[in-house]
């Protein structure tokens, strides 16, 4: 019988969990044994009755954890001393980030540690349920806007009233994947009038498709990767698309700023001329602060006041949300070590003829 683990995250800088009561069914079911720290989940309101309830083993430490289990399930790749702790020629599953993380994984890969990170699942429909990037940037998407809007001092749709009629706020989301996209629905449902631009042709039609306004670089071919991903653009098109948001974010009351290219610094595309150019009591929510940011200003866990307008950003978003996070996230690693299972021999195989299995399985030392 093969055992699962997960221990707790590091709170102070990761709320979301890998395992909840729910999954805990579906990993029994496939007769897994199910092994995780003690208080697991009590941060997000979730008792170790109810992992026991549905099968679980709440044991004493994270050491024990460690030591037992044959698959180990995170969200943030594991400290030092955990990765000291974790046991020979196991599997781990997470989202793990090829520079931060470096140092961590070269010490796993000498430990014949089979290290899957879900940052590099393929964009094919196969993958879709197990799309960690997708779950989680959809609610970043939706999250941006509330906080936005709750700190813009100002109604977002258009009222009509005896004293007079309000005008919309507009909003503008730059890049339109899927943290972009969600913004856009959440901006529209909320009574913005909302702009989008993006460096893939493709997204013009999607962000039609919700009710915004596409504003293209004119000229523009088509900057995405075969795998579904935005890449990074050449000067030439940096000019035109400086040129043209220029105009456009003087005009905005909220940007929402989404754009990532992956396993690089996130582009700087509103310059802090843009952020000056913009009316006080403006917004500019910087989704990509934890690579860098798009914005000028922009800093991980701070609201920066520049000639009235508010910059913010969160360096994990997320944790302003995470028990559905977590709901997501878990399905989501629970669908990949299904993709693992051979349902006839019951036990996982690592087919590398798999392409879910070989884009995120990481083989050579970094």
């Amino acid at each position: 019988m093969k055992i699962i683990g997960s221990v707790k995250e590091d709170l102070a800088a990761e709320k979301r969990i890998s395992v909840t009561p729910d999954v805990v069914k579906k990993y029994k079911d496939l007769d897994f044994s199910i092994y995780l720290e003690k208080n697991y989940g009590n941060h997000l309101g979730i008792r170790d009755e109810e992992y026991k309830d549905n099968g679980a083993s709440l044991v004493n430490s994270s050491k024990e954890v460690l030591e037992k289990s044959e698959i180990v399930l995170r969200v943030n790749c594991l400290s030092n001393d955990q990765a000291n702790l974790i046991k020979n020629q196991s599997i781990l599953i997470g989202q793990f980030d090829d520079f931060s993380n470096k140092e961590i994984i070269n010490k796993l890969i000498k430990k014949d540690i089979k290290i899957f990170s879900l940052n590099s699942l393929p964009r094919i429909t196969r993958a879709q349920s197990m799309d960690v990037l997708s779950s989680q940037a959809n609610l970043a998407g939706y999250r941006a806007v509330i906080e936005s809007v709750e700190a813009f001092e100002k109604a977002v749709p258009m009222m009509m009233t005896a004293a007079g009629t309000i005008t919309p706020a507009k909003v503008l989301v730059i890049g339109a994947g899927v943290a972009g996209l969600q913004a856009i629905a959440t901006a529209k449902r909320l009574g913005g009038i909302v702009s989008a631009t993006d460096v893939r042709i493709i997204a013009k039609e999607q962000v039609e498709s919700l009710g915004g306004k596409f504003l293209s670089v004119e000229g523009a071919e088509n900057l995405e990767t075969k795998e579904g991903y935005a890449k990074e653009a050449d000067e030439s098109f940096k000019k035109k698309q400086t040129d043209l948001l220029k105009n456009a974010v003087k005009k905005n009351d909220i940007i929402i700023c989404t754009a990532l290219i992956p396993g690089k610094k996130a582009p700087r595309i509103i310059s802090e001329d843009m952020v000056k150019s913009m009316k006080p009591g403006s917004i500019i929510y910087d989704l990509a602060v934890g690579q860098g940011g798009n914005s000028a200003f922009s800093e991980a866990d701070k609201v920066n006041l520049v000639n009235g307008v508010k910059v913010m950003g969160v360096k994990n978003i997320l944790n302003n949300l995470p028990l559905t996070a977590s709901n997501l996230y878990a399905k989501n690693l629970f669908n990949f070590v299904y993709n693992l299972y051979d349902k006839k021999k019951k036990s996982i195989f690592l087919n590398e003829e798999d392409e879910i299995v070989s884009k995120t399985l990481i083989t050579k030392e970094l």
